[in-house]
């Protein structure tokens, strides 16, 4: 449905276009921030203080802005099922999709940058407890090692499979929770998207282990999450999979 995008209506190529517009932008800024980190002189470069009291509100402003890009980033592409699908049902329903699918999308979206002001607080702790380096690197392998095995374990739970298969349902899910009306349509992105949250808030934490900038690995978990809820395989095998992997990995790092 996506590939042959000539068969899609009008408004609906444009919905996809419009999300493939911010996914770009979003991953853009991320590559420019990198640039920036690993290109400028450290005299001209922007680095989160060390200290947690040295912290200013722009150094919040920044550090927030940057986990909401990367959640957009991140998360957006594998959202584009369920929201192609939302709109299609909005054009049989209501002639329209406007403004039903911006709605839902932008309280998709919303969870996630609420998600992102817990993720810049506990950014600011781990400055403070300098289990980050001025670069945002991991500079405590026993905190990166618990992260990778906590995130393990959560692949194993019948919490994240509960989450997991309401996501991979696109269909499923818009039947069973559907809301008329502005107001319904957020309502369906709020829940939509705390289900994702629920799905996938470990993997991104991982990103604390691995380096807070560490591009290949945003696009490594963006390709896992995905695999995880668009691609047709069994998604059980493949969650315990990615389990036992996060789970050796933290168990190598304890033993480093």
């Amino acid at each position: 449905m996506i590939v042959y995008n000539y068969l899609m209506p009008k408004n609906q190529l444009a919905t996809w276009i419009a999300m493939l517009a911010v996914i770009v932008a979003a991953w853009f800024y991320l590559f420019y921030q990198n640039w920036q980190m690993t290109s400028l002189p450290m005299s001209e470069m922007w680095m989160p203080p060390s200290e947690t009291f040295a912290w200013k509100w722009i150094d919040f402003g920044l550090v927030y802005l940057m986990w909401a890009v990367m959640m957009a980033a991140m998360m957006l592409p594998s959202a584009i099922p369920m929201i192609l699908v939302y709109a299609r049902i909005c054009q049989q329903h209501t002639q329209t999709i406007h403004p039903f699918v911006s709605l839902f999308s932008l309280a998709y979206l919303l969870v996630w940058l609420v998600f992102s002001i817990a993720l810049t607080v506990l950014q600011w702790q781990m400055h403070g407890l300098h289990f980050l380096s001025p670069m945002m690197d991991n500079q405590n392998e026993t905190m990166a090692a618990i992260i990778f095995i906590l995130a393990g374990i959560y692949q194993f739970t019948p919490l994240k499979n509960s989450f997991l298969q309401n996501c991979r349902s696109p269909m499923g899910f818009l039947l069973t929770e559907w809301r008329d009306g502005a107001r319904g349509s957020f309502q369906m992105g709020l829940k939509h998207g705390s289900m994702c949250l629920g799905c996938c808030w470990a993997q991104m934490m991982i990103m604390f282990a691995v380096g807070v900038m560490n591009l290949l690995a945003m696009a490594l978990i963006t390709v896992l999450v995905l695999i995880e809820k668009v691609l047709p395989i069994h998604p059980q095998y493949f969650s315990k999979t990615v389990g036992v992997l996060f789970l050796g990995w933290g168990v190598w790092l304890l033993w480093l």
